[in-house]
């Protein structure tokens, strides 16, 4: 089918294009665009992820536990638990956090002080408060992702790597497709699935710009003294000032930061590395022996923090898949579900049936584009 004429040509092979190709495929011809020379460059081959229920907020929680029982029955999790820790003056802040997700379907509990210290041994004193949630588990990210790459191919989707999208014209009822090599192609739709990349994407389809932010994001491998337990739980501030969870023995530890950045093969500052080396040493008793390994990726969000699936609510045959924050990962096999639900016109199966869909339009930023631009 190359060259040829697709139902939908997708714009990244990150783990959104992939996740969406692979379950448009079996109804459709699909084509996949990639501008790296291999799929998941970016956000998907840097993250450090894990299925964290409350992770990206109530609005993301229904796809979240959507995707859970496909991600456990296909072998993509091992159980670790998770823990939002704060001190005496964080108490407003954990009693909301208690608040917001209450009714969400989310399992949480409070811990007493003396249930915190056994899970994280070294842990402060002062930080005497905790929030447990049992269900936190890593997730393997490269697994998942190849597990979506061999789906759609065995479904016949069609990749092409090195294919940098630099024009979108439209012709004949549908998109002549123009890649920085002078390759072109063909498609009835293009679903731009671009990350960081989406709104310069929709430009070039003469969409307008929904203010889809890119956002970097940093992690440092630590050596400890002492090593790491293996067992340890993904460890968060209930403010937002960092995370941290063991690696084989290793401690991987982010400032939790979104610092706004243009799209780019994002790298990490030092100045980033070292505040959550700071904030880490004010939390724990583990002496650092070394910064092994740092590495940075962009996450990318929406104006509403929200992902936004379905039609340009503009440009006839432009569609969106992105706007997924930190949470991309975690919500793939329900966001791509839904996304090829929408896109194909079917209705709800069992995965997506708690989903309520208009949640994630594009067409709810319309209001907003009129009153900024009127």
């Amino acid at each position: 089918m190359a060259n040829g004429l697709y139902d939908f040509a997708i714009v990244g092979a990150g783990m959104a294009g992939a996740s969406l190709a692979a379950e448009l495929a079996p109804y459709a011809k699909v084509l996949v665009l990639e501008g790296e020379d291999t799929p998941g460059y970016h956000s998907t081959g840097r993250s450090a992820a894990f299925w964290e229920e409350c992770y990206g907020g109530p609005g993301v929680v229904p796809l979240t536990l959507a995707s859970g029982n496909y991600l456990r029955d296909n072998g993509f999790l091992r159980q670790r638990g998770a823990l939002y820790i704060g001190r005496e003056e964080d108490r407003a802040a954990m009693d909301g956090f208690v608040d917001e997700f209450a009714g969400t379907g989310v399992t949480i509990e409070r811990l007493k002080a003396s249930a915190l210290a056994t899970r994280v041994p070294q842990i402060k004193p002062e930080w005497n408060d905790a929030i447990w949630e049992p269900a936190c588990a890593d997730i393997d990210v490269a697994g998942l992702h190849q597990h979506y790459l061999s789906k759609g191919k065995q479904a016949g989707v069609d990749l092409s790597c090195r294919a940098m999208v630099v024009g979108l014209d439209r012709e004949d009822g549908g998109w002549r497709i123009t890649c920085r090599d002078g390759s072109t192609y063909r498609a009835a739709r293009v679903v731009n699935a671009a990350g960081a990349w989406a709104d310069d994407i929709a430009r070039w389809a003469g969409a307008q710009a929904l203010g889809i932010e890119p956002k970097r994001r940093t992690v440092a491998q630590l050596r400890v003294d002492p090593v790491a337990p293996d067992d340890l739980p993904l460890v968060l501030d209930v403010s937002g000032g960092f995370y941290f969870k063991s690696d084989n023995g290793r401690l991987w530890l982010s400032p939790h930061d979104e610092i706004p950045s243009v799209p780019c093969d994002a790298a990490p500052e030092e100045i980033d590395v070292a505040r959550a080396i700071d904030r880490f040493e004010n939390v724990t008793n583990w002496r650092i022996l070394a910064v092994e390994r740092r590495w940075a990726g962009l996450r990318s969000f929406a104006p509403d923090r929200l992902p936004v699936y379905g039609p340009d609510p503009i440009v006839p045959g432009f569609d969106w898949f992105a706007g997924q924050g930190g949470f991309g990962i975690q919500t793939a096999p329900a966001a791509a579900r839904v996304g090829a639900q929408i896109l194909l016109g079917h209705g709800p199966d069992t995965l997506t049936r708690g989903v309520d869909t208009s949640n994630y339009a594009p067409a709810r930023f319309s209001d907003r584009k009129a009153r900024v631009t009127g």
